[in-house]
């Protein structure tokens, strides 16, 4: 797989660990259940001087590659695993009151066949096992237990449940059974929980051990991070499960002990049974999963026999493609743009790449789907506009090829595809049937409990009325990306009221402690992963409403090298072409509307002022207009109103469409200029006035790899000096609050 690094030799001793390691830890993945931050997690544990830890997710595996990049971030070793559910008879049988029962077992991953089938495990119990939760079975347990540990689990797990039933026979068959499949790698747990029932299933677990010589291993099951979160997790639950702190029959523990424990703590408790203090330390150092990241992993494409090569066949596309958008006789600064952007998707080996979308975007234009003209930086590509993936000239508009491919920046290019929306599932059917649909999946994406949100939830569980939960959460400003933290410095009523009243100031602290932890899983609007192998050999799978998706998210999958693609389903497309059909069918018109240059004789230019933003979050106060001129679509004027104080208007200086505009220059209260018929609205225009400002020194690889860091969420490391004074890049900031889409 070519997204592992080769597993180190474990038979060869390294520095030695720590003397207990946690291997049963619930994350904030285990979803309204575990409130354990994946960032927290690994520093936690060095603080406590432990040098490895474990994620055991119930049923997931959703934060591994996050707490895999914690981890070692820390300096700590990651040890990837899951608590699976197993159903008591085939994961295939789903009858009331009988399946919907199901035991816990805990699968850590020694290597990388381990994570493979960890990996496989876990989808399987989505894909074909899911009934109140995802279940696998013995059956497939058998099958794919090559690479993995097994701990008998919690007191849910089938032995304890045995055990505590009186049925020590039937205990024993379970716990032999799974030594045979895993041999030394099974193990009996025991655990330090302050449960009562766990300290009668302990004697029980360590003799039934000692029987079938069977090692143990001492475990926590911790929910939390730190004993004083406990009260924090009993409102999570009550979250999850609708209910009140008041109530009496609500979802609880009854402990504070499930939080991650200090080695000194868990020697302690388990001072009779040193092995299972050691064997914690001799099973972190059988696990060694090592990632790679950014290494691209493209499916593979099959080009048509009488061409030696896909670069060949993508040559000869490109060639027919410019002389068709061009002419037989193109000018030379088309020829050697062309020639660069070639040169470059071949070095940078995105060749394949541009022949998938242009496959799936060829089928949909060939089979009477609309598709969008091209969006984002892929339009700045001439070699994209050539074999039509997009409609957009990029020499008429003076766009860059840098922003959407650049050498300076090595991440995987991104064409996002808006579709009519009625037939955007006709295209991943028709990409699915090409590469096999265990080849193609959705992707996943969370819901968090955001700070309006996680009030009113903690407020409902702690019987605060309405009226107050109401008008905390208002209180919360309208902005993006806003915490509960932020609000309390900048509302002075809000700070006012956490400082004097106990109750306000009870329910935003338990608010802070769950804030932003994901509250749901969904599927992506339009994220698609495709891959070279069946998707389960990379990442695990969910399925939600028959759905099968990705459980990691976009993000992830590009840092694992696997191809992403935005399939966007456009209702507006869809309006096109049914207006399109409805105008050949009563006047016998056929109208192209990409391509009929006299609309406006036909039709008119609109007759009011069209309003593009008003008052929002990305105006900050401002009202935006287009109002048509002429007869081109193109040739607008912008109006941009000042209905107030904004941070760009004090700055005096404003950048709409990437358009310079010295706000001294003009009237204070409104700003009124025209944008050149041939002036197409980019981000590209910021860049090229970064090649000017800094007299190209660094050319426009470099101010593209700024553009990167300043337009997309995630942070791109570079060096920000070497390409503009910090007053222009404080400039480029404030652009790009505003035109950040």
């Amino acid at each position: 797989m070519g997204h592992f690094r080769p597993v180190p030799d474990v038979s060869r001793k390294e520095k030695r660990m720590s003397k207990f390691v946690h291997l049963h830890i619930h994350s904030e993945f285990s979803l309204l259940d575990g409130a354990n931050r994946i960032k927290d997690l690994p520093k936690r544990a060095k603080e406590l001087g432990m040098d490895a830890i474990a994620l055991t997710d119930h049923g997931v595996m959703y934060g591994a590659i996050d707490f895999y990049k914690a981890c070692k971030a820390e300096g700590v070793k990651p040890i990837i695993g899951c608590e699976v559910y197993v159903a008591p008879r085939s994961r295939l049988d789903k009858e009331p009151n009988i399946d919907n029962k199901y035991n816990h077992l805990i699968l850590l991953a020694k290597d990388n066949e381990g994570y493979k089938n960890l990996s496989k495990l876990v989808s399987l119990g989505f894909v074909d096992g899911y009934y109140y939760k995802p279940r696998i079975d013995l059956e497939i347990l058998e099958k794919y237990h090559e690479g993995l540990i097994c701990l008998s689990a919690c007191l849910a797990g089938a032995v304890n449940q045995a055990l505590l039933n009186g049925q020590n026979e039937k205990a024993e068959e379970i716990a032999l059974w799974h030594k045979r499949v895993f041999g030394e790698d099974y193990y009996i747990e025991i655990q330090n929980n302050g449960i009562q029932e766990q300290v009668l299933a302990n004697q029980k677990l360590v003799q039934l051990a000692r029987k079938l010589d069977i090692p143990l291993v001492a475990t926590n099951d911790a929910h939390y991070l730190k004993k004083e979160d406990a009260y924090n997790h009993e409102v999570l639950l009550c979250i999850q499960t609708g209910k009140r702190m008041s109530d009496i029959d609500r979802m609880r523990f009854d402990t504070d002990e499930l939080y991650v424990k200090s080695p000194e703590e868990m020697i302690e408790y388990f001072k009779a049974f040193p092995d299972a203090i050691e064997n914690t330390v001799k099973i972190a150092e059988k696990c060694n999963v090592e990632f790679e990241f950014g290494h691209t992993i493209l499916p593979n494409y099959d080009v048509p026999k009488e061409f030696p090569t896909h670069y060949d066949y993508f040559k000869k596309l490109c060639d027919d493609g410019i002389e068709k958008r061009y002419g037989k006789n193109p000018s030379k600064e088309i020829l050697d743009r062309a020639e660069y952007e070639i040169s470059v998707i071949k070095k940078m080996g995105y060749v394949d790449y541009f022949l998938i979308v242009w496959d799936f975007i060829n089928y949909a234009k060939t089979h009477g789907i609309p598709v969008g003209p091209g969006r984002g930086s892929g339009a700045g590509s001439i070699i994209a506009y050539a074999i039509e993936i997009t409609d957009i000239d990029p020499m008429k508009y003076g766009l860059l090829f840098e922003r959407f491919l650049n050498p300076e920046r090595i991440s995987m290019p991104d064409f996002d595809v808006d579709f009519c929306y009625e037939h955007r599932q006709d295209v991943i059917d028709y990409v699915s049937r090409k590469y096999g649909h265990d080849h193609v999946s959705q992707i996943i994406t969370f819901g968090t409990m955001a700070a309006k949100m996680v009030i009113r939830d903690v407020a409902r569980v702690l019987d605060v009325q309405y009226s107050e939960a109401d008008s905390l959460a208002k209180m919360i400003p309208n902005e993006l990306h806003i915490t509960i933290k932020k609000a309390l410095e900048q509302n002075k009523e809000l700070k006012e009221r956490y400082e004097s009243d106990e109750l306000v100031k009870k329910v935003l602290d338990i608010a802070m402690g769950l804030e932003g932890m994901p509250r749901q899983a969904s599927t992506h609007a339009c994220g698609i992963v495709i891959t070279k192998e069946p998707v389960d050999t990379y990442v695990p799978l969910y399925v939600r409403d028959g759905q099968i998706s990705t459980q990691y998210i976009m993000t992830t999958l590009e840092e694992l090298g696997l191809l992403k693609m935005d399939f966007l389903g456009l209702r507006t497309l869809t309006v096109i072409q049914d207006t399109i059909d409805l105008v050949k069918e009563n006047r016998g018109i056929n109208v192209e509307f990409d391509k009929n240059a006299s609309y406006f004789e036909k039709f008119g230019k609109p007759d009011r002022e069209i309003v593009v933003a008003s008052d929002g979050i990305l105006t900050d106060g401002y009202t935006m207009y287009l109002i048509y001129k002429e007869n081109n679509i193109e040739d607008v004027e912008v109006r941009v109103e000042d209905w107030g104080a904004s941070s760009y208007r004090n700055e005096r200086t404003m950048y709409i469409y990437g358009r310079h505009i010295n706000g001294d220059d003009v009237d204070n209260k409104t700003y009124m200029w025209r944008v050149p018929s041939n002036w197409m609205r980019f981000r590209d225009n910021v860049q090229i006035g970064d090649v000017i400002l800094c007299k190209t020194k660094y050319g426009i690889g470099i101010v593209s790899v700024t553009d990167k860091k300043i337009y997309d969420k995630c942070p791109v490391n570079f060096r920000v000096k070497k390409v503009a004074s910090k007053t222009i890049f404080k400039k480029k900031v404030s652009y790009a609050k505003y035109n950040f889409a």
